[in-house]
C-alpha cells in the first residue's frame, strides 16, 4: 500500500484474504482465543529531536541559507551543530558547477543521497584495496617513518592520484585494529612507542634535588632562544640504558632539529659527560656554537668546566618542566624506537650512534614544513658561507 496499491490489490499480491489484510494492518483488537492483542502496522517515523547525522530538512535548511549568503557559524546556530559540522557537510557532499570549476554549489537532496551511499557498513578499506599505496606505507614504517610523515610523503609523492593519498588515523586503524589485516600486525613494533595500543602517559614522580651549584636558570635565557629564528641554540639530555651503567648523550639544535649522539659506555658521571660533550661539539662551524639547555641532572654538574673549554653558556630548566626542552624530549623518544628502554647501551659503538643520528636527520619533519633536518641545517651553512 506504501507503493500505492489499495487495500484489495495488496491482499492479492501478497496473497492474502482481504480481513486478514485489514487484520494487518489495523490490528487485532479481538484476537483468537488464546492469542495475544497485535498493534496495528504503521510507517515508522524517525523519532523526534537531535541527531548525530544530519538530516534532509537539515540539509535543505543549509541550502536555502547559503542561497541568502548566510556564514557557515550562522548556519550551524541555527541548526544547533558545530561550524565544522557544516562546512564539513558542504565539502563533503557539494559539487562543482558545470563548466565553471571555481564555483561550488550544494544541492540538498544529492547531498542526502550521497550520505546515505556512504553510511552503510562495513567498508572496503583503502589500504587493503591497494597493493603499491600499502607497499608503500610497510617499506617506510619499517624505517621507522611516523604515520603522519608517511601521509604526507604520498601526497608530495603522488599529487595527482587520490587512491594514494591517506590520513594518519587510517594507518593507526590497519595496525591497532584486530581482523582487517591491511598492514602487517608485526609492523606496530616500528612506532616509536612499539606497542598496538594507546596507553595513557604515567603520573611523573617526585624528583630529587641535584647536586649543581652555580645554575643559570632558563629564565635568564636571550630571548633570541625563545623563537629559534637564530640557529645554534641547543638543548641536551641523556637516555638511560640498564641499570642505568650507560648512557647516550643526545644534543638537538632548536632552529633545525639537527640531532647529534655521544657513547657514554662506562658511566655518566659528570667528568664523563662533560669530556664527551665537549669532544661532540668541537666538530661544529662556531656560529653554531651559542648556548646549551639541560635539565638539573646531576650529569651536568660540571657545566662551568664545559663553558671554559668551548664558551658556550649552558642554561637550566626548571624542576619538573621537560617542556622546556621540548625538542630534546621528543627526539629521546624518536630514539627510543633504536634504543629500547631496558637494553644495555655500551654495546653501541660511535659509528652506529652516527648512523642513528644520520637516520632521524634525513626523516621530514612537520615542524619544518616537512624538510628534513639535515636539508635546514645545509641551507643555513651555505648562507653563512
Amino acid at each position: 500500500m506504501r507503493q500505492g496499491y489499495n487495500s484489495r490489490e495488496a491482499c492479492e499480491i501478497v496473497g492474502i484474504n482481504i480481513r486478514t489484510g485489514k487484520r494487518w494492518r489495523n490490528g487485532w483488537h479481538s484476537p483468537p482465543r488464546g492469542a495475544k492483542p497485535k498493534p496495528p502496522v504503521r510507517v515508522q517515523v524517525p523519532a523526534p529531536g537531535g541527531s548525530r547525522y544530519l538530516r534532509e530538512h537539515d540539509r535543505i535548511h543549509i541550502a536555502d541559507r547559503l542561497r541568502e549568503k548566510a556564514t557557515v557559524r550562522q548556519i550551524a546556530a541555527e541548526l544547533g551543530r558545530s561550524p565544522s559540522t557544516i562546512s564539513r557537510e558542504i565539502r563533503r557532499n557539494g559539487m562543482p558547477l558545470r563548466g565553471k570549476e571555481s564555483r561550488w554549489a550544494y544541492r540538498p537532496y544529492a547531498a542526502q543521497r550521497r550520505a546515505e551511499a556512504r553510511r552503510p557498513r562495513p567498508k572496503h578499506r583503502k589500504i587493503g584495496q591497494h597493493p603499491q599505496l600499502r607497499e608503500f606505507i610497510q617499506q617506510h614504517l619499517s624505517l621507522r617513518w611516523s604515520p603522519e610523515q608517511i601521509c604526507h610523503a604520498l601526497r608530495a609523492r603522488f599529487p595527482d592520484q587520490p587512491e594514494m593519498h591517506v590520513v594518519h588515523e587510517t594507518i593507526y586503524q590497519a595496525l591497532y585494529v584486530q581482523g582487517r589485516g591491511e598492514l602487517r600486525r608485526e609492523l606496530a613494533k616500528a612506532l616509536r612507542t612499539g606497542r598496538a595500543v594507546r596507553r595513557p602517559h604515567r603520573q611523573s614522580c617526585k624528583r630529587r634535588p641535584r647536586a649543581v651549584t652555580g645554575m643559570v636558570m632558563i629564565s635568564e635565557r636571550p630571548a633570541e632562544v625563545h623563537d629559534r629564528a637564530v640557529p645554534g641554540h641547543w638543548e641536551g639530555d641523556l637516555i638511560i640504558g640498564k641499570d642505568h651503567k650507560s648512557a647516550i648523550a643526545t644534543l638537538v639544535e632548536r632552529s633545525t632539529r639537527y640531532v647529534m649522539l655521544a657513547r657514554l659506555p662506562g658511566d655518566h658521571t659528570a667528568a664523563t659527560t662533560r669530556d664527551a660533550l665537549v669532544e661532540i661539539v668541537k666538530t661544529l662551524p662556531p656560529h653554531l656554537l651559542r648556548s646549551l639547555t639541560w635539565d638539573q641532572g646531576s650529569e651536568m654538574a660540571a657545566h662551568r668546566e664545559f663553558t671554559l673549554a668551548t664558551d658556550i653558556p649552558v642554561y637550566f630548566c626548571d624542576p619538573g618542566s621537560p617542556w622546556q626542552r621540548g625538542s630534546n624530549e621528543n627526539t629521546n623518544g624518536l630514539l627510543r624506537q633504536y634504543f629500547p628502554k631496558g637494553t644495555s647501551l655500551a654495546s653501541h659503538t660511535q659509528d652506529h650512534l652516527d648512523a642513528v643520528a644520520t637516520e632521524l636527520n634525513s626523516r621530514p619533519r612537520k615542524t619544518l614544513d616537512w624538510e628534513t633536518p639535515a636539508q635546514r641545517l645545509a641551507k643555513l651553512l651555505a648562507e653563512a658561507s
